[in-house]
């Protein structure tokens, strides 16, 4: 028996909704299809504008090259300072970089795995422009706080929601918050297209950058040019997604908050397992929600008790050995990573505690999105508790 991180994520629905694109014999990029999967996620957000693109790494992309562009109002001028949390994903990162900004890296909170607001206070400087939170695993930062240190400093932010959609703080859902909001349709995550990826934003002179950006600079969609399809009013990539992955993405979305309860039910039932099994002695620890956070779970994130730290890589090989895939935090402390030397990513030679301590102690299962039975709940259960027997 085995319990990988993810299972297979596509129904018979999901899987006939892609044909029937195909079955048309139309183009497959995207079109009706894309237009109303975005309309839809929109309101689900409580937000004016969705712009699906073709991953969540390339809405990352368009939020701060917006930024930078010369048709944003206030534009972020080059060299300007982003705050980024230390525990974070590559493509969280490189966007800044790439769009000639500074990322300034803070540390995280060990009880949310989110950014530390007081250590993003100690950082603040004149040079501070924007804030880019990435929300962990379906938990965030205490956002009441965040928004107060973002209203007095005048700063943007920009949400990494790709791990947590339909999470919610104070009942509203996170990527809602700030001026852009950022989602991945990757194969673990709460739904999925295969790939695909949405940004979302509330001020429609934004929704016109990002929507030229997506597609080569061209208004086509936007309603501006009636003269021709090939009118050029801005820079652009092609971050085009398709219908197919579309059609997939929308047809997930239809039961997304059924996802969500499965993947809580899930989570509840291993760890209760767990703290009642006669082997239980507080060998690892469990990630709660922030709060006022309603978490929409992405995975079950570990952290192993500390006098058995030396025992961690034999275990991870233990537990995949059994079956049960294991992966680090995201990517951990990514100051730690080979690429950091190369881009001189830590210019200041920070040290990041808490982010370090999560690198070393931790690790998450997959919570899968259909409900787990109960050999699935026991093999967890007893291999997860061999820690201290290995």
């Amino acid at each position: 028996m085995k319990y990988p991180l993810v299972g297979f994520p596509f129904s018979e629905s999901d899987m006939l909704s892609g044909r029937k694109v195909l079955s048309t014999k139309k183009i497959i990029t995207m079109s009706k299809i894309t237009k109303d999967f975005e309309k839809k996620f929109a309101k689900y957000l409580g937000v004016k504008y969705a712009l699906m693109v073709n991953s969540g790494s390339s809405a990352n992309l368009l939020a701060f090259f917006a930024l930078i562009n010369p048709k944003f109002k206030k534009r972020l001028k080059p060299n300007s300072e982003c705050i980024i949390p230390a525990i974070c994903w590559s493509t969280s990162l490189w966007p800044i970089i790439q769009a000639g900004l500074k990322p300034r890296f803070v540390d995280v909170d060990l009880k949310t795995f989110n950014i530390d607001l007081d250590d993003l206070k100690k950082k603040l400087t004149n040079k501070t422009k924007a804030i880019l939170a990435v929300h962990v695993l379906g938990n965030s930062t205490n956002m009441n706080e965040l928004k107060k240190i973002i209203k007095k400093r005048k700063l943007v932010l920009i949400e990494d929601t790709c791990e947590s959609l339909g999470s919610k703080y104070a009942n509203k859902k996170l990527g809602s918050f700030g001026r852009f909001g950022t989602f991945s349709f990757f194969v673990s995550h709460q739904i999925s297209a295969g790939e695909g990826g949405m940004i979302v934003c509330n001020d429609y002179e934004d929704y016109k950058i990002i929507h030229s950006l997506r597609a080569h600079g061209w208004d086509r969609g936007l309603n501006i040019s009636k003269k021709n399809n090939f009118n050029f009013i801005n820079s652009g990539f092609n971050l085009r997604p398709t219908d197919i992955t579309a059609a997939i993405g929308l047809n997930q979305f239809k039961r997304l908050n059924k996802m969500i309860n499965n993947r809580s039910t899930n989570r509840r039932k291993i760890i209760e397992s767990i703290k009642n099994s006669k082997n239980w002695r507080n060998q690892i620890e469990f990630l709660d929600p922030t709060k006022k956070v309603t978490p929409s779970w992405f995975g079950l994130p570990i952290l192993i008790h500390k006098k058995f730290l030396n025992r961690k890589q034999r275990f991870l090989n233990y537990l995949n050995n059994q079956g049960i895939e294991t992966r680090p935090i995201i990517s951990g402390n990514f100051l730690n990573q080979p690429v950091s030397k190369l881009y001189n990513l830590n210019k200041y030679k920070e040290k990041f505690k808490n982010a370090d301590e999560i690198e070393k102690r931790g690790f998450f299962i997959g919570l899968h999105p259909n409900k787990i039975d109960q050999n699935s709940v026991k093999l967890l259960t007893k291999n997860l508790l061999m820690i201290d027997k290995l």
